[in-house]
């Protein structure tokens, strides 16, 4: 640190230490596990790392680095994949780690609802919502390490917002300490409430710009009493949207998952782990995509069976569906979800690439992908795609790999600007987002202002300069200044 410009290191190291216990203020040592993304691309560096116990420690910390003029960090799993949870490269930012505070608070059989601290592991959240009796419906490839609070600052999408939402849809409110160190209990848990600006809204999805959330209230559901997994083959991403359709109409709100993914992306996984049997490959039809579907059904799984059926049945009938099998066990669907959830490690395995998280009008998908898929061809020979995601949401993960035989980081280097602009010049064209569920993070915030109209990036710095003038909580996420 430069002495005569940076603020003074140890007096407010004294001050955190004071605040949270001297074991909870890391400031020496390997950081790794928390300056270093998840994706291991940006690797910062940290004045301190400082790990409360409870919301009034946290407040305390807050205040600490208002007065030291000091920025934090606010970062739960570090699960993030828009490098929006590690410091700079400055060593003068104090990355507040939420991991110890990860209590359930209550569970309110009569309301559906949980309250949980931000630190809550998601998958131990969905545990305690099922020995309660109940689900808890987030579900996503990171569970056993990303944190409620993490969800909720990013908005997390996953396998079942066809059915139930983001996770702004999942929450019915919010604790959060403030930029400067005040603590606003929003926890009541209402359905209704119209009094006023909806501040947990607000601070849902703003990665923690505006606020540090540290306990939140969230919906809880019905156990359902069966749920089946079909895999099918189909001809055409317009055939996947029409297959969509049909399952809106025959399975209602039993709908919880449909998935796609393109026929290289699995390709990547038969290449990379042998040891899975990806379903209706060597089909002599050589779908170019597949669906995963997930139907969850109150009654029984004779009648959720003879739903899926008859859907399947209709969509062969109607070429929509070239081939299908439905899973015959718990274990068999749990295989199927693990092979789509192993398209990014398969990705991985194959080298660096280059990450879209999109989203596009469901009815323009087929569209969007055809002359994408084009002008990246026409642009960069040999380029391969990887595209899956959540169609039922209208979320791809449009990824793009080397050509074969071609250094993957040479690649990246020479090509992501160009790759970035071309998608996402497509996405606008076809009224979609670069971020659907990822967040914007550092990664994607000059990137923002390109996209973004003018009028909403305007209103957003204001709730901004309102909410945290001195931007102490998070600076350059979101939005550059």
């Amino acid at each position: 640190m430069n002495p005569t410009t940076d603020p003074p290191r140890q007096p407010l190291l004294d001050v955190l230490r004071a605040a949270v216990g001297e074991r909870h203020v890391l400031a020496e040592g390997d950081l790794s596990a928390y300056t270093q993304d998840w994706r291991k691309r940006v690797r910062g560096r940290a004045l301190a790392v400082v790990r409360p116990g409870n919301t009034a420690e946290v407040a305390a910390v807050v205040k600490a680095c208002a007065a030291a003029g000091i920025s934090i960090v606010p970062q739960g799993g570090n699960t993030g994949l828009a490098v929006g949870s590690v410091p700079d490269d400055s060593g003068t930012q104090v990355v507040l780690s939420l991991t110890r505070m990860t209590a359930v608070r209550a569970i309110d059989a009569a309301n559906l609802t949980i309250t949980v601290e931000a630190g809550c592991v998601l998958q131990n959240l969905q545990e305690a919502a099922e020995e309660a009796g109940f689900l808890f419906p987030l579900s996503l490839a990171a569970e056993g390490s990303c944190t409620i609070g993490g969800n909720l600052g990013t908005n997390a999408g996953g396998t079942q917002v066809v059915r139930y939402g983001n996770t702004r849809d999942l929450c019915l409110g919010l604790e959060v300490v403030t930029a400067q160190g005040d603590i606003w209990d929003g926890l009541s848990g209402l359905r209704k409430d119209n009094t006023g600006y909806d501040l947990r809204d607000l601070m849902i999805g703003s990665e923690g710009t505006l606020g540090i959330i540290t306990a939140a209230t969230m919906k809880l559901y019905p156990l359902p009493k069966v749920r089946l997994t079909a895999w099918a083959a189909v001809p055409s991403l317009q055939d996947a949207v029409a297959l969509l359709g049909l399952a809106h109409h025959h399975l209602g709100p039993g709908l919880t998952g449909f998935e796609v993914m393109g026929r290289f992306a699995l390709s990547l996984v038969e290449r990379h782990f042998p040891q899975l049997t990806v379903p209706l490959m060597d089909a002599s039809m050589a779908a170019p995509y597949f669906v995963l579907l997930e139907n969850s059904d109150h009654e029984s799984e004779q009648h959720a069976r003879a739903l899926f059926e008859h859907l399947l049945e209709t969509a062969m009938e109607q070429e929509r569906v070239s081939d299908a099998v439905v899973a015959e066990s718990l274990n068999q669907a749990r295989q199927l979800w693990h092979i789509r959830e192993s398209i990014p490690l398969a990705q991985a395995e194959e080298g660096l690439n280059i990450k879209h998280d999109i989203s596009v009008p469901v009815s323009r998908i087929p569209a969007f992908v055809a002359e994408t898929d084009a002008l990246l061809a026409r642009e960069i020979a040999g380029v391969r795609l990887v595209n899956f995601g959540h169609l039922g949401d209208g979320n791809l993960h449009y990824n793009v790999q080397a050509p074969a035989g071609e250094d993957p980081a040479a690649f990246l280097a020479r090509e992501e600007e160009r790759v970035n602009t071309l998608v996402y010049d497509a996405v606008a064209r076809f009224g979609g987002s670069i971020s659907a569920e990822h967040g914007v993070g550092s990664l994607k915030a000059a990137t923002l202002a390109h996209y973004k109209s003018p009028v909403a990036l305007a209103l957003m710095r204001a709730i901004k300069q309102a909410l945290d003038p001195r931007n102490t909580l998070n600076p350059g996420r979101v939005l550059l200044r």
